[in-house]
């Protein structure tokens, strides 16, 4: 049994290195929670793909225990509230999935391509304007996923500080549990406020189209909770970890490679990076996996960043390889849980990455990459700031 899941990284950019001893002796092993709960770690990615497709596998939360101390180390004990579905199995999650699939339409997608072009545009306005020098993550990272889920909701400018201040405190490792808790009860007023004012006014916004429909105001606030929370600071952190990434490597092909394939190029950075370490599961009754019975009610750890460096899976792994074709990564996850807003995030890496570059070709690090603050206090992983400089 492993004692503890790893967390110890020795590079800002790979997963900690014992993830890829474990996975090559044992991809399916017993795992020790901090609660003293002995559940499973799954560090292959067959394993992990299997794990995720299977429907024996819940994602409620009052079923699952945390692999990381923090305050959320032994579950909540409560079952998601209302519209929160990416923390629900059939049939509900399947109701709220429904509604919403029918909203990421081809029509919004491609207005929202042109609006988040626009809002990186801004954005580096204001970089170039405030002289040679720039936090990234306050400056571009941070503010541009923002922008782009605010106006798919149709946040008003007056609540999105008070919105990323408080998904901060719900995504760090480091806050109590009564803050923590704080910080949730503040965003669910905030969405209850914005679904009287959508149901008041209805506008051209995703939000305000499902107030067309049977979801009561609780659901409704669950919903935009949970996508104004999915939407920012994976995209974020992963916008601010690629660059960083991209700036660390000493192949001047990188301006190239945005170019002229700019999709293959955010695809092998989703897979590379893996800014969601991990999804957790619980099995509903008992499954064979891998030649291992995991007994109903046992959590299993599905690591995503050893997953989408396994080398059963892909090539020379632990190389960022731009012209890589890195289909069938899970930094999206898998099966009916797989991310939603997945098309969002890449139109958002795509019109930022190449126009950020294209910006400022002379783009480098104002401190040595040891300086860069990383997010190794946060569940999701990435960089609190990253100081950089242009010609």
């Amino acid at each position: 049994m492993i004692g503890t899941l790893p967390t110890t990284r020795t590079s800002p950019f790979d997963p900690p290195e014992a993830l890829a001893e474990i996975r090559a002796e044992r991809p399916v092993t017993r795992l020790a929670y901090p609660d003293g709960h002995e559940g499973w770690l799954v560090t292959g990615h067959a394993q992990a793909r299997a794990v995720l497709a299977d429907p024996r596998f819940s994602s409620r939360p009052e079923l699952r225990h945390h692999p990381v101390p923090g305050p959320a180390a032994g579950g909540t004990g409560q079952p998601s509230p209302p519209g929160m579905f990416t923390s629900m199995d059939p049939p509900d999650h399947t109701r709220y999935r429904r509604l919403l699939t029918g909203q990421f339409t081809v029509r919004r997608m491609r207005q929202l391509t042109g609006r988040t072009e626009e809002l990186a545009t801004g954005l580096l306005d204001a970089m170039e304007a405030g002289g040679k020098e720039a936090d990234l993550v306050s400056a571009f990272a941070g503010p541009l996923p923002a922008l782009v889920i605010c106006e798919l909701l149709g946040v008003p400018d007056s609540g999105r500080d008070r919105f990323q201040r408080q998904a901060r405190a719900l995504s760090s490792l480091e806050v109590t549990r009564e803050e923590q808790v704080a910080a949730y009860l503040e965003l669910r007023e905030m969405m209850r406020e914005l679904v009287t004012a959508k149901r008041a006014a209805p506008a051209d916004d995703l939000l305000s189209g499902l107030t067309a429909g049977d979801l009561t105001d609780d659901e409704l606030a669950g919903v935009g909770f949970t996508l104004l929370g999915a939407g920012l600071d994976t995209t974020a952190n992963q916008l601010a970890l690629g660059v960083f990434a991209l700036l660390s490597d000493p192949d001047a092909a990188r301006a190239r490679a945005l170019r002229t394939n700019p999709a293959e190029v955010v695809e092998e950075l989703l897979r590379y990076l893996s800014v969601i370490p991990f999804l957790l599961r619980v099995a509903l009754e008992d499954v064979e996996l891998d030649g291992h019975t995991i007994r109903a009610g046992e959590t299993v750890t599905v690591s995503i960043q050893a997953a989408n460096r396994d080398p059963l899976r892909f090539a020379e792994p632990d190389l960022l390889d731009l012209g890589r074709a890195a289909g069938g990564h899970l930094a999206f996850g898998h099966g009916i849980h797989q991310c939603l807003g997945q098309q969002l995030a890449r139109v958002e890496l795509l019109a930022g990455l190449p126009a950020l570059f294209e910006r400022f070709p002379g783009l480098r690090l104002a401190v040595a990459p040891e300086r860069v603050p990383l997010r190794t206090d946060m569940l999701i992983y990435g960089v609190h700031a990253l100081p950089v400089t242009w010609e």
